[in-house]
């Protein structure tokens, strides 16, 4: 499809607002599934609009259009305008154009193979393979493999002179499969529920990569019926990568989200144990715990070089030695709180309105290797890919559910234990942080579902860390 000339239809738009910015957005996604070797879903849409966007009497409104002609964007722009006129006499805050700082700039995602590289037929009959190869026993009962493609065009015009062009191509696959013995039922899949997402090309469909993970996975899917359930007790925790994925986004990303904090969110995702006057003073975690937003990590999801309010997105430290930095709010939550944030304003589609959300949200290495940290432990236990999550409004008190374990005893990796679980409370949790995995146990995952907002939406979301280990932490089996 051609791109409207946004710049064009800028010029065109006459209203007496301060400031009048554009976000243009097309998206191609494309879905494959397979289950059982059988075809499920082999489709393809494609969405694109812009967003009109206003500043009046020191407040933004918005409205989208996906009608690209100049009168219908006149039209969005007057309706916006009466908006940010109607939201005035009501204003917590008053806003002027240096919530939207100029600027212009390229982006483009890093991939060796465009996804015209890989025909819809070919990739098709490769996720059948996956999946025929996922069933090493007839103990497995059911097979899935998927994969997502999604191609993202961007450009953000403004009236004071922001020029902004992103292009992202994403890939996420998953395979799974289900085993079952009796009334014995365990699922495995690869690393947790699309945790293998990423901003890459179709080199990610390597043939003998793919079928050797897909044996792994469906082996221990079979391993897990006949293990001993998880233990209840309080022992040492070894977090692998994929499942720090889901503890660093539910006990650090999202408390540290500034609107949250501000209470923007309380009424739909909650609030955050985090306060303003924290930031610089709250002992997150241990002297350990390094987190950092770094939108800039090659491949990671949620990579890119300005967010949707044209902000310049550079690597910031969240958490420092354990304690609280910066926190996850973009120009306009900065302005209200006054509390140091990063480029975070984002929208997840062309009708929704960007606000404070997670980007790359990652732990920094630290100095041991895997086996070190193994060795480390007398008695303790080795956590896989997520399963199940629950936490509070406030992101603090957790228990969060894993996949696959295996018990640590006098330094060495033993037996392998189902239905593992762990419970904790945010900061305490992190406070008992006793060991950091080194750059090459550093591990880079995504998620492509983190939902949030009123109208809500559903974004992409990257996270990268070592292994951790944590001391003293309460463990809990379950049936099924």
């Amino acid at each position: 499809m051609n791109e409207p000339n946004l710049k064009q239809l800028l010029e065109g738009i006459d209203i007496p607002a301060e400031w009048v910015g554009l976000r243009y957005v097309e998206e191609t996604t494309t879905y494959r599934w397979v289950r059982d070797g059988h075809p499920q879903t082999n489709h393809r849409n494609t969405s694109r609009g812009i967003m009109v966007e206003v500043l009046a009497e020191g407040q933004f409104a918005y409205v989208a259009t996906p009608t690209l002609t100049p009168s219908a964007v006149q039209s969005a722009a007057g309706k916006a305008l009466d908006l940010a006129h109607a939201a005035a006499p009501f204003a917590i805050f008053r806003f002027t154009q240096a919530a939207r700082p100029p600027a212009q700039g390229r982006y483009q995602s890093p991939f060796e193979r465009p996804e015209t590289a890989l025909s819809a037929g070919d990739l098709n009959d490769l996720l059948i393979r996956a999946s025929e190869r996922l069933k090493v026993s007839d103990k497995i009962v059911s097979s899935q493999a998927f994969a997502k493609i999604v191609n993202t065009r961007q450009h953000f015009v403004s009236s004071n002179g922001s020029d902004i062009e992103q292009q992202f191509l994403m890939v996420s696959s998953d395979f799974a499969a289900v085993a079952q013995d009796g009334p014995v039922v365990q699922k495995r899949s690869d690393a947790g529920m699309q945790a293998k997402s990423w901003q890459i090309g179709m080199e990610v469909f390597d043939e003998d990569r793919m079928l050797a993970r897909c044996e792994r996975v469906g082996a221990q899917a079979i391993e897990l019926l006949s293990a001993e359930e998880c233990p209840t007790d309080t022992r040492d925790l070894l977090l692998a990568p994929d499942q720090m994925m889901l503890q660093i986004h539910e006990s650090v990303g999202h408390p540290l989200e500034i609107d949250r904090i501000l209470g923007d969110e309380r009424n739909y995702a909650g609030w955050s144990f985090v306060r303003l006057e924290d930031f610089g003073k709250l002992q997150y975690g241990s002297p350990l715990m390094n987190i950092t937003f770094d939108p800039q990590v090659p491949h990671e999801l949620a990579s890119y070089a300005y967010d949707d309010g044209g902000l310049a997105a550079d690597k910031v430290w969240l958490i420092k030695a354990g304690v609280l930095q910066a926190g996850l709010g973009g120009r306009e939550s900065q302005l209200r709180s006054e509390v140091p944030g990063v480029a975070c304003f984002r929208a997840c589609d062309w009708n929704r309105a960007p606000i404070d959300r997670m980007a790359n949200i990652n732990m920094e290495p630290g100095e041991h290797s895997l086996d070190e940290l193994i060795g480390s432990v007398e008695k303790g236990i080795m956590m896989e890919s997520n399963r199940s999550w629950s936490i509070d409004d406030y992101r603090n008190k957790f228990q969060f559910g894993c996949e696959y374990a295996r018990l640590i005893e006098n330094g060495e990796l033993t037996r392998t234990v189902r239905n593992p679980n762990y419970r904790g409370i945010s900061s305490s949790f992190w406070k008992s942080l006793k060991g950091v995995g080194n750059a090459a146990s550093f591990e880079v995952y995504g998620t492509p579902n983190c939902g949030k907002g009123e109208p809500n939406q559903v974004i992409r979301v990257g996270h990268a860390a070592p292994p951790c280990l944590f001391e003293a932490v309460e463990v809990f089996g379950g049936e099924g």
